[in-house]
């Protein structure tokens, strides 16, 4: 893995990108390197390699936000996200590599469609059970492909926070997802010495791209970054889609 020009030539940048987005635009398309790591990589590699690296994140963007969540919201969508982690262990103990990427380039598409999707502004309050719905979807999402931010910011949005609240609520949600996931990956083979040792060299994207994430959590617009963001996920689920197909 770390021996390939290809790999450092998209890795870092990857990783760079989770950071910003994980630490300055609530998570929501920092799956985004776990897909595009999936096209040069087998996806449980890319997998395993992400995880440390997202959890690095989510402690050096836990204290710039402490304090800021909404506690009642953030608990009902992880405990939602529990039962959603253990099916997201069902599903991988019998999926090979190219279901994988097939579920990570659906989960990439449908992700730009609900982001673009006409919606009214205005969104109806959920209850505490849609929640638990949505929290159950995130954990089994983002077991599977790192992508539990999208439906977690389905029941957030509705619940009426303010920008810097949504973003730490995400924060503390996903900070508790992942030492969850962390356990069924490791006895799941999904870490291996190979990956560690790619992600200790990349650490410092991480921490960079949660530090430049912090800084552009109030000086970017949201619009910019996810326009970018939209075009990656399409371009990368369309491919991996076809990769897993053909």
């Amino acid at each position: 893995m770390t021996d390939s020009l290809t790999f450092w030539m998209l890795a870092p940048i990857a990783v760079l990108f989770a950071g910003v987005s994980k630490a300055g635009f609530g998570s929501g398309a920092a799956f985004a390197s776990a897909a595009v790591l999936a096209l040069i990589l087998p996806p449980t590699q890319a997998l395993g390699l992400m995880l440390p690296l997202l959890m690095l994140v989510d402690l050096a963007t836990l204290r710039p936000f402490w304090g800021k969540w909404y506690w009642p919201e953030a608990r009902v969508l992880i405990l939602g996200g529990l039962p959603g982690v253990a099916g997201g262990v069902a599903l991988f103990r019998v999926a090979n590599d190219d279901v994988l990427r097939l579920l990570i380039g659906a989960v990439s598409l449908g992700f730009v469609i609900w982001q673009l999707w006409p919606r009214a502004q205005a969104r109806k309050k959920m209850p505490v059970r849609a929640g638990l719905l949505a929290g159950a979807v995130a954990g089994f999402t983002s077991f599977v492909s790192h992508a539990g931010g999208p439906p977690a910011a389905v029941y957030l949005l509705s619940r009426g926070m303010n920008k810097t609240a949504f973003q730490a609520t995400t924060v503390l949600v996903f900070w508790a997802i992942n030492i969850a996931k962390f356990v069924p990956y490791a006895f799941l083979g999904v870490f291996t010495a190979e990956t560690l040792r790619a992600g200790a060299l990349l650490a410092p994207f991480a921490l960079l791209g949660a530090w430049v994430g912090v800084k552009l959590h109030h000086a970017v617009s949201e619009r910019v970054f996810f326009a970018l963001t939209y075009t990656l996920l399409s371009i990368t689920g369309v491919t991996l889609i076809c990769n897993a197909l053909f």
